[in-house]
C-alpha cells in the first residue's frame, strides 16, 4: 500500500522529518529549484501538509483537491486559513498544551527583565561600567504593588496568571467574554483593562480580529508607569505607535518576544533603552520544541491511521479528543 503524500512547504525540525518519513511520502517544497513546477506536479496527490511559519492561504489550499489535513507547528495558526479549510472539510491542527508552561515562564522572565532593567544592567557590567563608573542606576520600576492585565486568558494566560499571583500581583483580564469559574476581574474592553492595570500582558492570537488592537488609546490608558509585555503575536501591537509611546514616555517600558514583521525588528525599536527585545524564544527549548514537533507527527499519523486528529482547532470540523 502506498504511503499518503505530505507536502512540507518550509523546513521543519529534523525530529519531525524523522518521525514522518517511515509513514508518509514527503514532498519538500523548500528544496525545489522551481517551486511552481514542483507544486503543479503534485497538486492532485497531496493529502496532508506539515507546516511552520508558512502562509497556507485560500489560493494555496485550493491548489490541492485531495487535501485532508494541515498539521501546524505552533499553538498559533494565524498563517493558516483555518476557516477556509473548515468550509472544505479540511482538518487543521496545532500544538497546544505542550508549550504552555515554557511560554508562561518566558513571559514572567521577560516581565521582570523589563521592569527591573536586567538586560541593561548586564550590559552595564559587561561594558566595564560597574568598575569604571560605579553601580547601575536604581530602577524606577519595581514588581512590588503592580497589577497585571492579561489580554487572552487561555491556557497560557492562566499559567501566567498563576505565576503572577505568586509574585503578589493582582490579575485582571480581557477576552471575548467573561469566563465561568474565573475569579480574576474581567473587563469588557481592552482600553478598560489598560486603565485598570499598570502591566499589560498580550497573550492574544494574531489575525484580522486582533490586528493593532494595542494602539494609541490602549497605551495612553496604560499610562506613564505602564509596562507592555507581548508574547502573543506581533500583529496585535501597532509597532509605530508603540515606538512613539516609548520615546515620549507615554508608557514606561515594553518587553517584546514577537514582532509585526519578524524576523525584522525596526531599528527605531532596537535603539530604545526602555525596550527589551527577544527573538521569539517563548517556547524555544529543545524539550518543548520536540514535544511540539511530536504533536505535528502524531496529528498526521492519527488522521491517516484512525481518522482522528489529536489537536484539531476550533474552526475545522472535528471535536477535540
Amino acid at each position: 500500500m502506498s504511503k499518503p503524500d505530505i507536502l512540507i512547504p518550509s523546513p521543519l525540525r529534523d525530529m519531525i522529518i524523522d518521525g514522518l518519513e517511515p509513514h508518509f511520502t514527503l514532498h519538500k517544497l523548500y528544496e525545489a529549484e522551481d517551486a511552481e513546477a514542483f507544486l503543479k506536479e503534485r497538486e492532485a496527490i497531496i493529502r496532508g501538509i506539515a507546516v511552520s511559519f508558512f502562509h497556507v492561504d485560500q489560493p494555496f489550499i485550493d491548489r490541492f483537491p485531495n487535501l485532508e489535513i494541515v498539521s501546524n507547528f505552533g499553538v498559533g495558526y494565524d498563517k493558516v486559513d483555518a476557516r477556509h479549510c473548515g468550509t472544505r472539510g479540511i482538518i487543521v491542527t496545532n500544538t497546544p498544551d505542550v508549550l504552555t508552561e515554557e511560554v508562561a515562564d518566558t513571559a514572567i522572565g521577560l516581565m521582570i527583565m523589563t521592569i527591573r532593567e536586567l538586560s541593561a544592567a548586564e550590559r552595564w557590567l559587561r561594558d566595564g561600567n560597574w568598575e569604571k563608573k560605579g553601580a547601575y542606576r536604581l530602577t524606577p520600576g519595581t514588581l512590588r504593588g503592580r497589577t497585571l492585565g492579561i489580554f487572552g486568558l487561555g491556557r497560557i494566560g492562566k499559567a501566567i496568571a498563576t505565576r503572577a499571583e505568586a509574585f503578589g500581583m493582582s490579575v485582571h483580564y480581557h477576552g471575548r467574554s467573561k469566563q465561568a469559574g474565573v475569579d480574576y476581574t474581567y473587563h469588557s474592553s481592552l482600553v478598560s483593562l489598560a486603565e485598570a492595570v499598570d502591566t499589560l500582558m498580550i497573550v492574544a492570537p494574531g489575525g484580522p480580529e486582533t490586528e493593532h488592537m494595542v494602539g494609541e488609546r490602549v497605551l495612553e490608558a496604560l499610562g506613564p508607569d505602564g509596562v507592555l509585555i507581548n508574547i502573543g503575536r506581533g500583529s496585535v501591537v501597532n509597532e509605530t505607535v508603540l515606538i512613539e509611546a516609548l520615546k515620549k514616555g507615554t508608557i514606561m517600558a515594553a518587553g517584546l518576544d514577537v514582532f509585526e514583521h519578524e524576523p525584522h525588528v525596526p531599528q527605531a525599536l532596537q535603539d530604545l533603552p526602555n525596550a527589551v527585545l527577544l527573538p521569539h524564544v517563548g517556547s524555544a527549548s529543545v524539550a518543548t520544541r520536540d514535544a511540539m514537533g511530536q504533536l505535528v507527527v502524531d496529528n498526521l499519523k492519527n488522521w491517516f491511521s484512525v481518522g482522528k486528529p489529536v489537536t484539531p482547532v476550533a474552526e475545522t470540523p472535528f471535536p477535540r479528543m
